[in-house]
């Protein structure tokens, strides 16, 4: 049975624009993939189709059936996590197992302020 994980450094889920994102990547797959991308993205959630941008990736080159493997992102400025009635914006590092495309998603904010822009509250 295949199984990935993402682990954020002290487990954060809170950054500022411009932060620093580190973490690893691990897995253990019953073959050895081609190929496992780390994406830093964002997402919408909510009423409607779902968007996603993906902002930066990570290719680890020769990949083993079981391994961890470290992580940086520079985050960008923008755009702000935020949260409404209708929907929401969130980021996520996602970690992808190619060709079988299992995947797992570690979401965290990405504020000014320390907390997600809440629109309902606007």
């Amino acid at each position: 049975m295949n199984q990935l994980r993402i682990g954020i450094r002290e487990e954060r889920r809170i950054f500022q624009p411009d932060d620093e994102l580190v973490g690893a990547a691990g897995w253990e797959l019953d073959t050895p993939p081609k190929s496992v991308e780390v994406r830093l993205l964002w997402f919408t959630r909510g009423k409607g189709t779902e968007d996603v941008g993906v902002v930066d990736t990570v290719t680890f080159e020769n990949p083993q059936a079981a391994e961890a493997r470290p992580f940086r992102f520079q985050l960008p400025a923008t755009p702000y996590s935020f949260s409404g009635k209708l929907i929401s914006l969130l980021w996520a590092v996602e970690l992808i197992a190619l060709p079988s495309k299992d995947s797992t998603r570690a979401e965290f904010a990405l504020a000014p302020d320390g907390q997600e822009v809440r629109l309902d509250r606007a």
